[in-house]
């Protein structure tokens, strides 16, 4: 009995081992990924569902005891959210800059891809080149575009001038005019965010197949018809991914926004990002400001979950 005893227990001692090695091999990725996750929890997690209780709060920055939760007032920020003109205007003029930019964008870009794609000397100097507005950061972005716009001495007035097409006491003022506010953010905006769009459009082009194309050369297809048939529809998965990036990109320009108007004159160029600001940072109303940004991202992951259907689905077609 006592033989049998020490033989099952000899026996059983590698088996625990194997189970407990496997135990620690199991433990050990999650342990690796432990300090991401809790610095995502602090950095991320925390925030965002602080700012969401906050939105259902009156809670404003010089009035501490503001911020108690009240259920039958939970949704006081986003009622006086709905009777502002100046939110429906800056969710207006939001919308406006993005479908203009993201849209004007895309166009210059993908002329560009399909020029960059057909260089055969060059293309590498070329691509350096065309990164060289990504060194920038968008603060300096917009200082240099508010320079350029500028009534008085900007190199756009005076260029106009040079040609003849304004007089020297006709300056046109560019960041105070209702459409050319507008013009001038969308300008800074298209000239810093095309180089991404491009390098993502070259990357498809160049990685088509090139027996398609081969074909269609021997059936006789001229250069637009191969763009429009073969190009253009092999493209759609890089397309929405660029247009998802750029589309979330363009949605937190607020230093151009900033720098180049701050939402002026009299909220003609607000925008969602700017408002926030406003509210949150200048009138200390964290409540409706924190309101606000959910509001945006609402809107964000509405759009963004749309252009990943398309992205579903232009993969299924390919």
């Amino acid at each position: 009995m006592t033989l049998n005893r020490s033989r099952n227990t000899e026996e059983e001692a590698p088996i625990q081992v194997a189970h407990s090695n496997r135990l620690e091999a199991g433990a050990f990725p999650y342990m690796l990924i432990l300090p991401s996750v809790v610095v995502i929890l602090l950095v991320i997690a925390f925030p965002l569902v602080y700012s969401l209780y906050v939105s259902f709060t009156p809670y404003e920055l010089l009035r501490p005891n503001s911020l108690n939760f009240t259920l039958g007032k939970a949704l006081r920020n986003y009622e006086k959210l709905l009777d502002d003109a100046i939110f429906w205007r800056s969710l207006g003029n939001t919308i406006i800059f993005l479908a203009v930019s993201v849209n004007l964008s895309y166009a210059l870009s993908l002329a560009l891809s399909q020029l960059l794609a057909r260089v055969t000397v060059g293309q590498s100097i070329l691509r350096t080149l065309l990164m060289v507005p990504m060194m920038f950061a968008p603060i300096l972005v917009g200082m240099q575009f508010r320079w350029f716009f500028n009534a008085s001495v900007g190199l756009v007035n005076n260029f106009l001038y040079s040609l003849g097409l304004i007089q020297a006491q006709g300056q046109i003022a560019w960041l105070v005019d209702v459409p050319l506010g507008m013009f001038s953010i969308i300008v800074a905006s298209v000239w810093m965010n095309i180089p991404v769009l491009t390098i993502i459009l070259l990357a498809g082009t160049l990685s088509l197949p090139t027996e398609t194309f081969e074909a269609a050369e021997v059936d006789g297809a001229s250069g637009w018809q191969k763009f429009r048939f073969i190009t253009f529809p092999l493209l759609a998965p890089f397309t929405y991914i660029a247009l998802t990036i750029m589309s979330l990109d363009i949605a937190r320009a607020f230093d151009i926004v900033r720098i180049m108007t701050d939402g002026g004159p009299a909220h003609r160029t607000e925008m969602l990002w700017t408002y926030i600001t406003r509210l949150s940072i200048e009138n200390t109303k964290f409540g409706l400001g924190s309101a606000m940004s959910w509001i945006t991202v609402f809107l964000s992951v509405l759009f963004t979950l749309y252009f990943f259907r398309q992205l579903v689905k232009a993969r299924i077609v390919r």
